[in-house]
């Protein structure tokens, strides 16, 4: 059956077809993910929310489509926003430590009252679409593809608004975090 068949059969619903266009293009889909990823597992997670969005998008492929494209692209886009969401990770993690580290001062109690509510401000500042984006990604631990699902926008918005919310977090924290020289 060739793949123009499969798409059409795909996009009328029909689990067989989904089922052959698992079993031909699964393994390539892990692999592409895994060269980019370098993570078997995160690699195989990311090519089984691929084909759960094939699934989901299927009414809306274009009937010219390439499945293996589609797959593909899908696959890559997946792994370099995870890739991103990783160094958003890191960048972030001196203020994850600068929030779990206990201080050493007598008066670590009321530092960390300071901190906490200097973090609750900083976030009540942020423009309400970036705040939203923030907390969906920080507090609800969603990926960005599932933010900008949610709230009807592209994922380069979601990442302008998270680079937008880092860097005001940034600027208004900066008080509370150490120098780089430290």
């Amino acid at each position: 059956m060739s793949d123009a068949d499969l798409l059409a059969r795909l996009r009328d619903g029909d689990h067989a077809a989904f089922e052959a266009i698992f079993r031909q293009w699964y393994e390539p889909v892990v692999r592409a993910a895994n060269r980019v990823l370098h993570d078997p597992g995160v690699a195989e997670e990311l090519s089984q929310d691929v084909f759960l969005e094939l699934w989901r998008r299927r009414d809306t492929l274009a009937p010219d489509s390439s499945v293996a494209g589609y797959l593909m692209q899908a696959v890559r886009n997946r792994a370099l926003n995870h890739l991103r969401h990783l160094q958003v990770q890191r960048k972030s993690a001196v203020y994850v430590e600068a929030l779990s580290e206990p201080a050493e001062q007598a008066d670590a109690d009321t530092q960390a009252g300071e901190l906490q509510d200097a973090i609750r401000d900083a976030i009540a500042a942020l423009p309400p679409r970036t705040r939203e984006v923030f907390l969906m990604s920080r507090e609800r631990n969603l990926r960005y593809s599932e933010i900008a699902d949610a709230l009807g926008v592209s994922v380069k918005a979601v990442e302008a608004n998270m680079s937008r919310a880092l860097r005001q977090l940034r600027d208004k924290l900066s008080p509370f975090l150490p120098s780089a020289g430290e």
